[in-house]
């Protein structure tokens, strides 16, 4: 479930950067996740490998945990691309803020 969810991940934020003129680095926000994204398929390799075919037969709460970690990834991904965000600022809307104040 962590592949697919970031897979799925990496691919609407692949999509959304394609589509966007702005520059909001998007691109960073795709990268990272095509990273965790290659992160997760070595490690599902690796787990047939040495597993064979048990690799496919998850328990219930097995296949829940693999759901909210795909999901803390993602949202972690999210708060670092935020942090980039505002950092960088790339349209000057925080130093514009900050200055008005």
């Amino acid at each position: 479930m962590t592949l697919l969810i970031t897979v799925f991940a990496a691919a609407t934020a692949t999509i959304f950067w394609y589509n966007t003129k702005a520059d909001r680095k998007l691109g960073t926000l795709a990268l990272m996740y095509w990273g965790a994204s290659l992160m997760w398929l070595v490690d599902a390799v690796v787990e047939y490998i040495e597993t064979g075919a048990e690799f496919f037969e998850q328990a219930p709460a097995e296949m829940l945990n693999d759901t909210y970690l795909g999901l803390s990834v993602v949202a972690l991904g999210l708060v670092i691309w935020l942090v980039i965000l505002i950092v960088k600022d790339p349209e000057g809307k925080v130093k514009a803020m900050l200055a008005a104040k």
